[in-house]
């Protein structure tokens, strides 16, 4: 399994923290497994730190932001304000939960239930299942936000189905998160 490290801790708290706040998450007891499993870092007090830097194939320092081409460091982030945030995403993404047909959820439930499918077509997959229900949303919402909102509400819908699927699942949303919304949630953090 592979560990989840510097550059994807904040998605991977702020995805943990909204499945746990879901009021229809049916996988509470495997959601908590995640942190054993150290797919999602155990949380340390009131803090959590970006410890890791990673070079990504681009050259850049994923998880950071760059001035001047220089890297600069997240700040500490508050497990309370993820909290906060996530409860927020999760009321928006209940009002979204309606929107979601079962046949596009059962499909995907199929993509990741295929162990000979490489991660990058599932990531893919899921990609074009968010990008197409982003379309269908009212203009007035934020697009980012709808985005992250959709791939997390999906994401409950396919574990809520087959939760067996949350580790494999979990990571594919991470990376997801982490390669498109990543600079969106610093901001919504640092907000």
């Amino acid at each position: 399994m592979e560990q989840v490290n510097g550059s994807v801790q904040m998605e991977s708290v702020l995805l943990y923290s909204f499945l746990e706040v879901s009021p229809d998450c049916m996988f509470r007891e495997q959601l908590h497994s995640l942190q054993s499993q150290e797919i999602v870092p155990v949380l340390q007090g009131k803090y959590w730190y970006d410890d890791e830097m990673e070079l990504q194939t681009d050259g850049n320092r994923s998880g950071h932001l760059l001035q001047n081409g220089e890297p600069v460091f997240e700040p500490q982030v508050d497990e309370e304000v993820v909290r906060l945030i996530a409860v927020q995403l999760a009321e928006i993404g209940d009002q979204f939960d309606k929107e979601i047909k079962t046949r596009l959820v059962n499909d995907l439930v199929q993509q990741f239930l295929n162990e000979n499918l490489p991660g990058e077509a599932i990531t893919r997959r899921m990609s074009e299942a968010v990008e197409g229900l982003v379309r269908a949303m009212p203009p007035d919402m934020e697009q980012e936000k709808a985005t992250l909102v959709l791939a997390m509400v999906l994401t409950k819908k396919i574990v809520n189905t087959v939760p067996s699927l949350l580790p494999r699942v979990f990571r594919t949303t991470v990376n997801y998160i982490n390669q498109h919304l990543h600079n969106y949630i610093v901001r919504m953090l640092r907000g």
